[in-house]
């Protein structure tokens, strides 16, 4: 029997896995949890940490990063404690180093959450093809996924109608970088900042998503324009779901966002 409990950091709802399950049988496990809940983007393993300092151990189905699905851990094992801020670092994988999250209680089931990004390790240009469809775009390599960013006038800007394109074009240029998690994001500006729609390709997990938030995405933009403004930046990112802050630059950004508990259960 298999215990997992269902979170919803900004619409992204995320499956957290309690019980042991084998690297090489997560995918399949990942898979029945989807199949019994299609709300489920994605899916990520908890262990006990075994590390000093550390709480605990995050492996997601495809051994991508996910940085909401940080917080949905952080939220689960902050247990039944107060309103009090807590401070609790994860092995995540994906990520070389353990990343710290802050957890706060907001009233049953409901928290305020911020995780401190891996740093972006490049932000560049690079020439992607599609057919007839050639331009250079931003991308921005992250420990455990890249993201390539999509603004108005690209002339890749025009798969953001036409969905199934746009899954073969991520599809597509994923392999070409060899990346074990990559998104195209959407990034136009509105009147409050920026809208981001991001689209998510996990080949480990097979699972290819229009998120209804995407935080490594909305680190992404917010590293990419710091580097073009050349200072750090605090930015409200609007997403399909909801709202993320992103706050900081390419070494580094913390993100801002609620979290929500649905429900556990086992299957």
């Amino acid at each position: 029997m298999m215990r997992y409990s269902l979170w919803d950091p900004t619409g992204n709802v995320t499956a957290l896995v309690e019980s042991f399950v084998p690297i090489p049988e997560q995918p399949e496990a990942a898979a029945a949890v989807m199949r019994r809940h299609p709300a489920v983007e994605q899916v990520g393993f908890l262990r006990p940490a075994e590390e000093p300092g550390v709480r605990g151990a995050l492996r997601m189905a495809g051994g991508e990063f996910c940085g909401n699905a940080c917080l949905c851990a952080a939220a689960l094992l902050s247990g039944d404690a107060d309103a009090a801020e807590q401070r609790l670092a994860l092995r995540v994988s994906g990520a070389a180093q353990p990343v710290e999250t802050r957890i706060r209680r907001d009233g049953p089931g409901r928290f305020a959450a911020a995780v401190d990004m891996p740093p972006a390790l490049a932000v560049e240009e690079r020439d992607f093809a599609l057919g007839p469809l050639r331009a250079a775009l931003p991308l921005v390599r992250m420990e455990g996924v890249c993201h390539a960013v999509v603004e108005p006038e690209s002339p890749f800007f025009a798969l953001l109608r036409d969905r199934a394109r746009a899954g073969e074009a991520l599809r597509a240029f994923c392999a070409e970088l060899g990346a074990v998690c990559m998104g195209l994001l959407f990034l136009e500006p509105d009147a409050a900042g920026c809208r981001l729609t991001p689209l998510v390709w996990v080949p480990g997990s097979g699972t290819l998503f229009w998120e209804n938030s995407c935080a490594s995405g909305t680190a992404a933009c917010a590293m990419l324009l710091a580097a073009r403004a050349g200072r750090s930046v605090d930015l409200r990112i609007a997403q399909p779901a909801g709202v993320l802050r992103a706050a900081g630059g390419p070494g580094g950004v913390r993100l801002c966002g609620t979290v929500s508990l649905i429900g556990r259960y086992e299957l």
